[in-house]
């Protein structure tokens, strides 16, 4: 059984990802939600241009990266609105988050940021052969 949907049996497939058979009801509900949703997010980011509330972690983020973060995601949310692709929109929710966690200790942000060990001096651009 699925956790998120107990209602919603999950089959698990050996080699490959797992299936949650669900209603079709449910689905094509799930599908205008996501359709509906990003439009209602661009207005409410257009309006207060800032998602602090509905992401707390964008406060970890460095001003110039907040707002790209918030361009990146609702990007992400209309494309998939229109497509019913969701895949790359998670996976920017996933990434961005994992940066707000980077940037939200002093240290490990400044780690990150280099120099880094093994970086030597610039080399120039080979020249070709002709």
């Amino acid at each position: 059984m699925n956790q998120e949907h107990p209602s919603s049996p999950s089959s698990e497939r050996r080699g490959d990802e797992n299936l949650d058979l669900m209603p079709a009801e449910r689905s094509e509900a799930g599908a205008t939600g996501l359709r509906i949703a990003p439009g209602a997010l661009a207005v409410v980011a257009h309006r207060n241009r800032d998602l602090t509330e509905e992401l707390p972690w964008l406060t970890s983020l460095p001003d110039a990266e907040r707002h790209e973060c918030v361009r990146e995601l609702l990007g992400h949310l209309i494309a998939g609105a229109d497509t019913g692709e969701s895949l790359p929109f998670g996976r920017a929710l996933t990434s961005w988050r994992s940066t707000a966690v980077a940037w939200s200790d002093p240290e490990l942000a400044s780690r990150l940021q280099g120099p880094f060990a093994g970086d030597g001096p610039e080399v120039a651009r080979p020249k070709g052969n002709s």
